[in-house]
């Protein structure tokens, strides 16, 4: 079966990658798809580039920036395809890419997602992604970031989701799920739909030969002061609508315990948290801290509402969801000392 797919692919100001990213998937093995481009208010004649040069790709342009969430949204409302994909604009795909990521999605029906093996443009064979790993307090981080690519993720194997970097959804289970929660603006979405999806039963596997070269923040900056709050921020929605019951009340003892080897992290100049506050200032990333908490509580009666029904709707117990969070389970120590 060679069925249709949609991918969808989100641009703001990123001219100097879109050449790449089209031009690879025209050398695509796997020819049945559709590319559907949101187009987020740019202003670098990245529209202009795309109607003169991939008249076959259909145009989405908001006048201002949606977001990652809302926009990819616009293109699954359009899309025809029984599996939607989504691919940022700062990558580079394999010519045998799709067709290894469909063969996967359709080796079980109860497949939902697909991760894709991303791997940084450096072409040192450095991996980005193969999959994502979930920390106690609702935090996330890319398995596999960092290490070489020696093979050793080259099995068909389950993940907890995948990175929406490069990411194959199936519609059926979207339009079980829901489409991405478009209040998280960015960062986090994913995390929180590959969880909806978990919980529902699906499942979520890596395509280890669906191989994607990506600049990793290529549009948003790796450690800027915005993306450290929207993460900080959604994270704590990521919790609230989706972990069992008891993670939630510990959630603060998790979060306190997270802060404090940030603060040794920062004196140590070791990890992501230190790189932030040599991008701003340690005030500067205090605010950011307080602000995504302020903006966070504010609207937990709504997430608190949005709980209630992904928990009434779930298939998956808290004793089949533990097992799946000890196999993928972030440290603490990987989140906070590693970039």
């Amino acid at each position: 079966m060679n069925p249709l797919i949609s991918i969808i692919i989100l641009n703001y100001n990123g001219m100097r990658f879109l050449a790449t990213c089209l031009n690879s998937l025209r050398k695509q093995i796997y020819k049945n798809f559709e590319i559907i481009l949101i187009d987020n208010g740019s202003t670098d004649g990245s529209v202009e580039f795309v109607k003169s040069n991939f008249s076959e790709i259909k145009i989405i342009k908001n006048k201002e920036n949606p977001g990652f969430a809302e926009a990819n949204n616009q293109g699954i409302k359009v899309s025809k395809g029984e599996f939607i994909v989504t691919l940022n604009n700062d990558t580079m795909t394999d010519k045998n890419w799709l067709e290894n990521l469909v063969e996967v999605a359709q080796k079980d029906r109860k497949i939902g997602m697909c991760a894709s093996k991303i791997l940084l443009m450096s072409g040192q064979n450095e991996i980005d992604s193969v999959g994502v790993n979930v920390c106690l307090d609702g935090m996330t981080r890319q398995r596999g970031r960092g290490e070489i690519d020696k093979g050793q993720y080259d099995r068909i194997e389950e993940v907890m989701f995948p990175s929406a970097c490069a990411a194959l959804y199936k519609r059926e289970m979207i339009e079980e799920i829901g489409l991405f929660d478009e209040l998280f603006f960015a960062y986090c979405e994913d995390s929180d739909l590959g969880l909806r999806g978990r919980l529902a039963g699906w499942k979520a596997v890596l395509s280890p030969n669906a191989i994607v070269y990506h600049y990793y923040s290529g549009t948003a900056g790796k450690y800027s002061s915005f993306k450290a709050y929207l993460v900080e921020r959604n994270h704590i929605w990521l919790v609230v609508k989706n972990f069992p019951l008891e993670l939630l009340f510990l959630f603060p003892f998790f979060t306190l315990f997270r802060f404090i080897l940030q603060f040794y992290a920062v004196l140590a100049k070791r990890g992501a948290s230190f790189q932030f506050v040599k991008q701003g200032s340690v005030f500067t990333t205090v605010g950011t801290i307080f602000k995504a908490y302020f903006n966070a509580f504010k609207k937990l009666p709504l997430f608190i509402k949005k709980r209630r029904i992904i928990q009434r709707n779930k298939k998956l117990s808290r004793y089949e969801f533990y097992p799946l969070l000890r196999k993928y389970r972030l440290s603490f120590k990987e989140l906070t000392f590693k970039k």
